[in-house]
């Protein structure tokens, strides 16, 4: 049995989404599953949002392996198709498709279908990343209206840069680029991510896609999920493999990174960056062992850490459990001492990492 383990709560999971519809009630929800959901366990997650309108993938891989798990709901391909050879494969599995560019835009108006494709018109409004021009919104717009291959409804779609940090008025002029575009138009709009949903009711259109948040992490910059009214999905776990002693002026770890400054003992926990774990959290990050914070001492090995537990701790022993992150220990937290963010912790957890999931 593999010692480290990734617990999923899927009640948590159904408390965010019903988070999210509170926030925005009069919105359609585009649970987005990128990354394995977000290193959740994509098919699995899936199948426990009943109440999601709709999903986002990536990639038509990933759309792929949710059909092929049984799901029936709508999904969207976020980064659109990249081959014209993909076109079918859409329409035979009823995905819908965003077209951020003119390669797929033309391949949409040369294909020979035998029926329609949805189709998401995403407006680079300042990320600067993938979506047309406003400049060629217009033309893009009627291009696709006219397009035998796609729907009449062309949806209308954005994404923020900056939505995460409320002090930032990018996201305004994003908002105020996006909706002097759309003015009157009759489509269904979808600009909000996690943290517009939270920051920015203005930006809830007849769909929101939340993705960070429905995982229970933060997306707002300086909170944390209870701030938020969101539930931990995910719990890092693993075990104290040894209990070490060391003396003062003994040095732990690759490269003698940490000196212990006084007698105490060592507990050695079966986890590592071959695991998931932030190879670069600093000396002092927290790791809980039996309820109780012990501080990270020494360099993230592949496969160990070492947690000083202090010289008179009788308490810690081989085989008791030890929390990474969790509902009792903030993912954001170990992110912000690693010099990361709470995404990257969630999709770097690795495959020998076991999985368990609760409810």
């Amino acid at each position: 049995m593999a010692l480290a383990t990734a617990t999923i709560d899927f009640s948590a999971l159904q408390s965010n989404l019903a988070r999210v519809k509170e926030l925005a009630p009069n919105s359609q929800v585009m649970a987005v599953l990128k990354a394995n959901a977000y290193g959740h366990g994509l098919v699995k997650i899936a199948q426990r949002l009943a109440d999601a309108d709709a999903f986002a993938v990536a990639r038509i891989e990933e759309a792929l392996a949710l059909r092929t798990g049984g799901i029936t709901k709508p999904i969207v391909l976020l980064e659109g198709f990249f081959k014209a050879s993909d076109i079918e494969i859409m329409l035979a599995n009823n995905f819908q498709t965003i077209v951020h560019d003119e390669y797929q835009l033309a391949a949409l108006e040369q294909a020979n279908l035998s029926g329609c494709i949805k189709v998401w018109l995403k407006v680079d409004t300042g990320m600067h990343r993938l979506g047309i021009e406003p400049r060629q919104f217009d033309a893009f717009y009627s291009r696709l209206k006219h397009c035998p291959n796609v729907c009449d409804d062309v949806q209308l779609m954005t994404h923020f840069a900056c939505a995460d940090d409320l002090s930032n008025s990018y996201t305004d002029k994003q908002l105020t680029t996006f909706f002097a575009l759309v003015n009157n138009k009759p489509e269904a709009l979808c600009l909000a991510n996690s943290a517009a949903i939270i920051n920015y009711p203005q930006s809830h259109g007849q769909w929101v896609r939340p993705g960070l948040m429905m995982y229970g992490v933060s997306p707002v910059q300086g909170r944390v999920s209870q701030d938020l009214g969101l539930e931990p999905v995910m719990s890092l776990k693993s075990e104290v493999i040894a209990v070490r002693h060391v003396r003062q002026g003994e040095l732990v770890g690759y490269g003698g990174h940490w000196q212990a400054d006084k007698d105490t003992q060592l507990a050695v926990v079966a986890i590592g960056y071959g695991d998931g774990y932030p190879r670069h959290a600093d000396n002092g990050t927290p790791v809980l062992i039996n309820g109780q914070r012990y501080p990270l001492v020494g360099r993230v090995s592949m496969d160990m850490i070492t947690v000083d537990i202090g010289a008179d701790n009788r308490s810690v022993a081989v085989g008791d459990e030890a929390l990474m992150w969790g509902r009792e220990l903030a993912i954001e937290e170990i992110a912000e001492r690693a010099n990361t963010i709470a995404y990257e912790l969630l999709c770097n957890i690795t495959p020998r990492v076991s999985y368990e999931y609760l409810g």
